[in-house]
C-alpha cells in the first residue's frame, strides 16, 4: 500500500488548528476575514464592524464607517477628523475575529493582508488577545494608505507592545482594528478585502 505523505501533512495541519467556522482551517492557505462578501457591516467571518472614536473618553473625534464604491472597488470605508482636543486623539473600526465573542487561533498564520486605499496618511493595525484588559493596550504596527489600490502585508513579529508587557499570544487573537490615531489629520481610508496570509 502506497502512503500519500502529502495528504498526511495537511490532515496534520487541518487537525491542528483551531476551527473557527465549522471547518477546519489550513495554514497553507490565506483565511478570510472579509471579503465583503456580506450585507454591511457584517464581515465575511460573521462578526459585525464598529466604529469607535474617542468620544468614549471625553474626545472630539469623529467618523463614520459605510460601504461603497471607492476606485473601482466594493470597498469599507473609515472617513472622518482626528482632533487632539480634551485629551483625545484617534478614530478606528474594529471586529471580532473568533465566533461568539471568543479567541481565534492565528498562531499557523504570518501575519495580516489587506487590499487598501486612501489619502496617503499612516494608519494603524492594532491587535487585541485574551492577555488585553484595558481599552489602552494593543499590539501594534502601521501602514500608508495610498491613494491607488495596494496589497500590504503585516507580519505578526513586527508588531510591537503598546502598554502591554506580555509578548503577542496569537493562540488567542481576539480583535482587531483599523485605526487613525495620534495627531490632527482627516482620514479616508478604504479597506477591499483583510486575510490572515501563510
Amino acid at each position: 500500500m502506497r502512503i500519500n505523505r502529502r495528504h498526511i501533512l495537511k490532515s496534520t495541519i487541518a487537525a491542528s488548528v483551531t476551527t473557527i467556522t465549522g471547518t477546519p482551517l489550513l495554514a497553507d492557505t490565506h483565511y478570510t476575514i472579509d471579503a465583503l462578501d456580506r450585507p454591511h457591516p457584517i464581515a465575511s467571518n460573521g462578526n459585525t464592524w464598529e466604529l469607535v472614536s474617542d468620544t468614549v473618553m471625553g474626545g472630539i473625534s469623529n467618523g463614520t464607517i459605510e460601504r461603497n464604491h471607492f476606485k473601482k472597488r466594493n470597498a469599507l470605508r473609515m472617513q472622518g477628523d482626528v482632533s487632539l482636543e480634551n485629551n483625545g486623539g484617534f478614530i478606528q473600526i474594529a471586529l471580532d475575529l473568533g465566533p461568539n465573542q471568543r479567541p481565534m487561533d492565528a498562531s499557523q498564520w504570518t501575519g495580516i493582508e489587506l487590499d487598501v486605499a486612501g489619502n496617503t496618511e499612516v494608519y494603524n493595525i492594532h491587535l487585541r488577545t485574551n492577555d488585553i484588559k484595558r481599552p489602552w493596550q494593543s499590539y501594534r504596527q502601521s501602514f500608508l494608505a495610498k491613494t491607488e489600490w495596494t496589497t500590504v502585508r503585516l507580519p505578526f513579529d513586527s508588531f510591537t507592545n503598546h502598554r502591554v508587557d506580555k509578548p503577542i499570544n496569537l493562540t488567542g487573537l481576539r480583535r482587531i482594528g483599523i485605526v487613525a490615531i495620534g495627531r490632527a489629520f482627516h482620514v479616508d481610508i478604504a479597506i477591499s478585502g483583510i486575510r490572515l496570509y501563510p
